[in-house]
């Protein structure tokens, strides 16, 4: 009834208008909700999902007290265990392993007197030392968990108590939900805040998440909106406002909530008013919040989820194995049961029986049970720890190779899944991004089109080549600063805020004596603000069109008008419309500050007769005059202390001024601004002032020598080198973001200096909208502007139609610059603009703040709320950025399919740009055919998918089926699918994945283009869940998470996007070059170790437990043994258990160089050939042979002889461990000193730990006495002679068969053995041979087309094939 109460509450929300909007807080022209909801109990129910927060020490302080019974506290606790619950807590986790429970079984089945097969403590010793061994790791790992733990939680912080009225510290585990905790610069956010007060004069704050989520570039917060306190003093008891927000969660980008203040005025509230826990305050000298999430409940805490886990395929295919090897126990148990209760029937009153009533049948269940103890080895319960060893020490050597090193980010490989080495080795599919991941992710200006008009930046694509000949790109980022007297290197994050008026003014570059060169090697850098992306050369013809704004009357400005107003308004957009934090070169980790006051202008005209009357630099004629920087000119224009005032709509306006200027300023005729919305400049003082004049020039006059000291160069921190590029390449025409506050940024425009732009608002970039924009003031205009740029198709979708020539014109020869941009492998985007009137901007703001303060549904309200703004946009031009290659990506690409690897690439660039990069780096060769496919809708992808199948079986004369392709390397044709992004989401379609899937299955490789983040873990999971294939999947940003966490095996590139994709992967690497050793080398080595070794393992057992089973034929079947109970248990447990541990992580089958010039032998990994079924099974014949001979030729060679029972058994354990030692050494394919070392320690051990048995122990193997037994029989000659010829004869058939089988039909590895032990000319000549050979046949088993005509498709196809390897180096 409950249930339906709440679908009913729903139903009437629904009813009322509330539709789809959740949790929101009403615009004042919305009736307010009835108070009656409040009685409802859906409604109580409902309002569960949220949390209420107040002020611990405000006016709600009894309301806290009752709320605040439900929130934890802010200690953390990683740990398992305590003192006291570790045993019980680790021998339950232990348990959970079913072969810890089995052996449990057997240890407490030998307690059963009636099937008790040794003594008791002796079967406890297996399972005491597995136990031991693991609870002693979990016991270490613990215990560092608790050191951290115990250091995070003893971190102190100022928390305020209203006892004492004011802040005093506190440890981090004290502070609570409704705390008001004040944090200064560089220090650590205790626990999730919302952001109350900071020292900026704009309520900015700015945080370092390099804890969080490894990136370093800084984040802006902001202070909650309309807090009765801002802009003064912070006072904690006047703090009275209430927050509601969601409850705890994991989402990083997410938060949800509104602020009510006393005035029951709802603001909502925002991630960017959120400070994270673990993340770091800087350049802000002191902020305050009120902590809303602590401990386990932050968002911190709940991504913690702790190491991943994955099963690989081997251990799969092990459990397989393991349950073959429970069946072949129980039917040798069953076997010797049955043949117990025979022979008992057999027997007519035996004198050497004592004489019992137990029953034939009850005696063979019994004995079904002993036999199970006594065979107990055959399920290897050392193998499992075994693996864990062998997994640390291949892991151990992969994070130490020093190949795979990168000394310029010092970084090295990092295994986070530790349990999956062995499916490197395996890896059939590999998805890969493009950005950052095959190319450097160092985005740099190339080339532009505005208005319609092309600069192709000649001299700017000629510094780049130069500048990257010289070495300089490659920069040092150590961020140290030096002072200027002490001239000693300072730490950034030393700095301390609290005494930033003094120290931070000491701090300047290095001295003018040091070389450009190494200035530039030393200069703290910003994320992707490295040399290399601020080197942009501007085109001569568009700075030349630029600088009419600063010249002086000019003849051609007004013919120019529309094309300079659209360049001004480019370059505009591209320095506000991002979020780039700027700070300063020489204080990279303090921002520079805006002004306090706002300066609009309405016209060039008034502009100028500012700067006059401030006595700025006129607008210069010549380029060699001498000006002031931009930074030093926006210290002279915030350090006068003039004020200006911008109204929208005021009263007292100044006619616009009629003159040559004042009509064709910077705006196309459209965008002239009414009346009502024209700007007004109110100074202080009159505009005459001779005083101001004075001061001014004394001013000037004071700063000039301190702006020859020292020059404050900008730096921006983005967060995605796209933004830096774009805003390097405006500052390198003159439009330089000079500062940003959550209400306004500063821009220097050519010709008018800074000015400052109110920023509206922001609407990020978001990966369905695949664009952002922001809304502001037009500086001169007063218009509300929104600027966007984005993906060059979305901006063109929501352009608006061309209403006129010059628009439709600017629109078409911008497509076909992009198309050209593409070609060339350029990424490209479009700027658009769009000019809104007071009412329209209204009527949107009304609606947005609706959404703003949902707290359901608000990432949709928003969404919606954006896409009605961003229509009927006009372009205003395009950019072309080019991101080079990495080193090595064609030669790692090329290796990885000649090692019968499908290398996919999942982009979101356009087609051509796609195609381009595929060219360069090897992917596409110009042999191939390409398959186009651009769907419109469904039926046509359908159409298409058919069409390219017929074409494809036509000219391979029927193409093989889908897991035909999938599991046949030699059938991979010379075709290539280019699919875009619509027609992929139709193809992931139920109905039409085999199909897509038979098509991609008989291509060589696949580019998605204009793909989501969605739709590349789709297609992971598809070719994963359906090929049944070993699935990769390597990126290095945000989006690719999904993408990598889908795949069997995820590798995160640590690039310039920050650490989100390594933190999410198994595998992290700096360079994908790194990715052909680690798969070729590492995949290779670690998948034939472990494989060998866990044959190697069920081999012993099998082969030692048959020599008891053999036994059984000659005791009756009771279950007794020819050895003591101690060796028994020893002999797998300790004898022979080591040397298979040092041959599952040093063991190499082929040298690195050989795996390495080889890709081939990769290959006997995909086809599982060391660990397939029947290799199981030929290794469990060759076990139960060699048992065989172990047992009956000792049995025959004293066969007749007095000898007892336990010096029949000597023999054959010394000849056991002869065989199963010797065993591995012909399976060995490396012997080196250890391997030698441990074998002999091993024998050695076994002869040492039985002769002092067999001296010492009288009783220890109760009714038995082995007591001098195995001196005895090592005594004597046939001993030896036993030994020795069982053990030729057990080994004998294996060397033979592996001889014969090498000379006759080789594997490629065998052959590759024998290549590398050539000497350095001759491997040479036969690497070159085998490859000329391979590249032969599979030249011969394909058919390539002449012609395919679905190529057509491809537009200028011609010039890609040509330019494909030339344009990315």
């Amino acid at each position: 009834m409950e249930r339906l109460r709440v679908i009913r509450h729903r139903c009437l929300q629904l009813i009322s208008g509330d539709r789809g909007r959740g949790w929101y807080s009403p615009p004042s022209s919305l009736p307010p909700k009835s108070s009656l909801d409040a009685q409802d109990p859906a409604f109580q129910r409902l309002s569960g999902k949220r949390r209420v927060v107040v002020a611990r020490w405000g006016p709600h302080h009894v309301e806290y007290q009752n709320i605040s019974k439900g929130f934890r506290n802010n200690s953390i606790r990683t740990t398992k265990y305590n003192i006291i619950s570790f045993i019980p807590m680790n021998l339950f986790q232990q348990f959970h392993r079913a072969a810890n429970l089995y052996f449990l079984f057997l240890v407490l089945l030998n307690w059963v007197p009636a099937v008790e097969a040794f003594q008791k403590e002796i079967t406890m010793i297996p399972l005491a030392v597995v136990l031991t061994v693991i609870g002693f790791k979990d016991a270490m790992e613990d215990y560092r968990r608790y050191r951290y733990d115990k250091k995070i939680n003893n971190m102190l912080t100022h928390v305020y108590c209203r006892k004492q009225k004011h802040y005093l510290e506190r440890s981090w585990a004290e502070v609570c939900v409704g705390d008001l905790v004040r944090l200064c610069c560089n220090e650590i956010i205790p626990a999730d805040m919302v952001l109350l007060h900071s020292s900026d004069p704009n309520g900015v704050c700015h945080i370092e998440t390099a804890n969080l989520d490894g990136e370093t570039n800084l984040k802006q917060r902001q202070v909650v909106r309309d807090l009765p306190q801002q802009g003064s003093e912070f006072i904690p008891e006047s703090f009275s406002s209430r927050i509601e927000c969601e409850n705890p969660n994991n989402d990083l980008r997410r938060f949800r909530g509104f602020m009510e203040h006393p005035g029951k005025i709802r603001v909502g509230l925002q991630c960017e008013n959120l400070l994270l826990r673990s993340c770091t305050v800087r350049n802000t000298e002191t902020v305050i919040g009120i902590v809303v999430y602590a401990g386990h409940e932050t968002k911190a805490m709940q991504n913690n989820s702790g190491p991943r886990y994955k099963r690989s395929k081997l251990e799969r295919r092990l459990n397989v194995d393991v349950l073959w090897s429970v069946a072949l126990l129980l039917l040798m148990c069953f076997v010797a049961a049955v043949g117990n209760g025979l022979w008992l029937n057999g027997l007519k009153d035996p004198i050497f029986m004592i004489p019992d009533n137990t029953p034939s049948a009850l005696a063979a269940f019994y004995t079904f049970w002993t036999m199970i103890i006594v065979l107990q080895v055959l399920i290897p319960i050392s193998l499992y720890v075994s693996i864990e060893i062998v997994k640390l020490g291949q892991i151990y050597f992969i994070q130490n190779d020093i190949d795979l090193y990168n000394p310029r980010f010092d970084t090295g490989v990092q295994c986070r899944a530790l349990n999956i080495t062995e499916d490197l080795g395996q890896i059939q599919y590999i998805f890969s991004d493009k950005t950052g991941t095959l190319t450097e992710n160092r985005m740099l200006f190339r080339r532009c089109t505005v208005a319609g008009t092309e600069y192709p930046h000649c001299e700017n694509a000629i510094s780049l080549e130069q500048f990257e000949e010289q070495g300089c790109g490659d920069v040092d980022r150590s961020h140290t600063l030096r002072s200027r007297s002490s001239k000693k290197s300072l730490s950034c994050k030393s700095l301390s805020c609290n005494q930033s008026s003094v120290s931070l003014k000491t701090l300047t570059a290095e001295s003018d004596t040091d070389s450009v060169v190494d200035t530039l090697r030393r200069r703290t850098l910003g994320a992707f603000s490295g040399t290399m992306e601020c080197a942009v050369v501007p085109d001569p013809q568009l700075k030349g069109k630029l600088d009419t704004l600063c010249s002086p009357m000019h003849p051609s400005v007004c013919h120019e008008a529309a094309e300079i107003s659209h360049i001004l308004d480019f370059f505009l957009a591209l320095a506000v419309c991002n979020t780039v934090v700027v700070s300063s070169a020489t204080q990279p980790r303090h921002v520079v500050q805006m002004p306090v006051v706002r300066t609009h202008l309405r016209s060039l005209e008034d502009m100028k007769l500012l700067l006059q009357k401030l006595s700025l630099p006129r607008f210069p004629n010549s380029p060699n005059q001498k000006t002031d920087s931009p930074s030093s000119l926006t210290k002279k224009l915030f350090t006068r202390g003039r004020s200006a005032m911008y109204f929208p709509n005021s009263p007292l306006q100044t006619p616009c001024t009629t003159g040559p200027l004042s009509n064709t300023p910077t705006c196309t005729p459209s965008d002239t601004p009414s009346t009502a919305s024209t700007p007004v400049l109110l100074r202080s003082g009159a505009c005459g002032d001779m005083k101001d004049e004075e001061e001014a020039k004394g001013y000037d006059e004071t700063d000039s020598e301190e702006d020859d000291d020292e020059e404050d160069d900008l730096l921006y921190e983005a967060e995605s080198p796209d933004e830096a590029a774009l805003v390097q390449a405006a500052k390198a025409y003159g439009c330089t973001l000079l500062g940003r506050s959550p209400e306004q940024v500063l821009v220097a425009v050519p010709g008018a200096g800074p000015l400052s732009i109110p920023l509206l608002h922001v609407l990020p970039f978001h990966s369905a909208r695949k664009r952002m924009s922001v809304v502001v003031r037009h500086p001169f205009t007063g218009d509300v502007m929104v600027y966007t740029k984005g993906a060059d198709n979305v901006i063109m979708e929501v352009a608006e139609g061309a209403k006129d020539g010059f628009s439709r014109e600017v629109m078409e020869r911008t497509q076909r610059h992009l198309d050209q941009y593409a070609r060339e492998g350029l990424r490209t985007l479009c700027v658009a603009k769009k000019v809104l009137d007071e009412q329209e901007y209204k009527a949107w703001l009304k609606r947005h703040e609706y959404a703003e303060t949902s707290i359901e549904n608000r990432e949709e309200l928003l969404l919606e709320s954006a896409e009605r703004l961003e229509t009927n946009l006009t372009l205003l031009g395009a950019t072309g950025i080019v991101d080079r290659l990495q080193e090595e990506v064609p030669e790692t690409i090329e290796a990885l399919q000649e090692a019968g690897i499908k290398v996919w690439v999942l982009t979101g660039d356009k087609q051509e740009t796609a195609i381009n990069i595929a060219y360069a780096c090897k992917l596409l060769r110009p042999t191939d055919q390409l398959l186009t496919a651009n769907c419109d809708s469904k039926e046509a992808c359908v159409a298409r998918l058919y069409e390219l199948q017929r074409e494809i079986k036509h000219f391979t004369k029927g193409g093989p089926s889908s897991h035909d392709m999938s599991k046949d390397d030699k059938s991979t044709s010379d075709f290539v699918l280019v699919i875009d992004g619509r027609t992929l989401e139709f193809a992931l379609h139920i109905e039409l994945q085999e199909a897509f899937l038979e098509l991609t299955c008989c291509c060589r490789s696949v580019v998605c283009c204009r793909s989501t983040p969605l739709q590349k873990s789709q297609v992971v999971r598809l070719v994963r869940d359906q090929l049944k294939v070993m699935t990769l999947a390597i990126g290095d940003g945000a989006n690719d998470v999904s993408m990598i966490q889908m795949a069997d095996v995820g590798i995160g590139i640590s690039g310039q996007e920050g650490m989100q994709a390594v933190m999410s992967s198994d595998f992290a690497i700096s360079r994908f070059k790194y990715l052909r050793k680690l798969i070729l080398v590492h995949g290779h080595w670690c998948y034939s170790r472990l494989a060998n070794m866990i044959l190697y393992f069920f081999y012993k057992n099998v082969m030692y437990v048959n020599l008891l089973f053999w036994y059984q034929f000659f005791c009756g079947f009771s279950g007794s043994t020819m050895t003591n109970s101690w060796v028994l248990i020893f002999f797998n447990l300790l004898f022979t258990s080591i040397p298979p541990l040092v041959y599952g992580v040093l063991d190499k089958d082929v040298s690195a160089d050989t795996l390495l010039d080889l890709p081939d032998l990769y290959k006997s990994g995909q086809k599982s050939q060391a660990y397939l079924p029947s290799t199981f099974w030929l290794t469990m014949l060759d076990a139960f042979y060699q048992s065989l001979v172990c047992f009956f030729i000792p049995y025959f060679a004293y066969a007749g002889s007095d000898i007892g029972v336990l010096s029949f058994g000597s023999p054959i354990n010394g000849s056991a461990l002869l065989i199963i030692l010797l065993h591995q050494v012909i399976e060995s394919r490396t012997l080196t000193w250890l391997h030698g070392a441990l074998l002999l320690f091993s024998a050695l051990f076994y002869y040492v730990f039985v002769l002092v048995f067999s001296v010492t122990c009288v009783t220890c193997n109760s009714p038995t006495n082995p007591f001098g037994i195995e001196t005895k029989m090592m005594s004597e000659a046939p001993y030896y002679f036993v030994c020795g010829l069982t053990t030729v004869l057990a080994l004998l058939p294996r060397i033979l068969l592996r001889v014969i089988f090498n000379s006759t039909c080789p594997y490629d590895l065998v052959k590759a053995q024998k290549i590398e032990r050539l000497p350095p000319m001759e491997y040479c000549s036969s690497v070159k041979q085998w490859k000329e050979s391979r590249a032969a046949g599979k030249l011969s088993t394909r058919n390539i087309p002449v012609n395919l005509s679905v190529n057509a498709d491809v537009p200028n196809l011609t010039d890609c094939i040509t330019e494909g390897g030339d344009v990315i180096s």
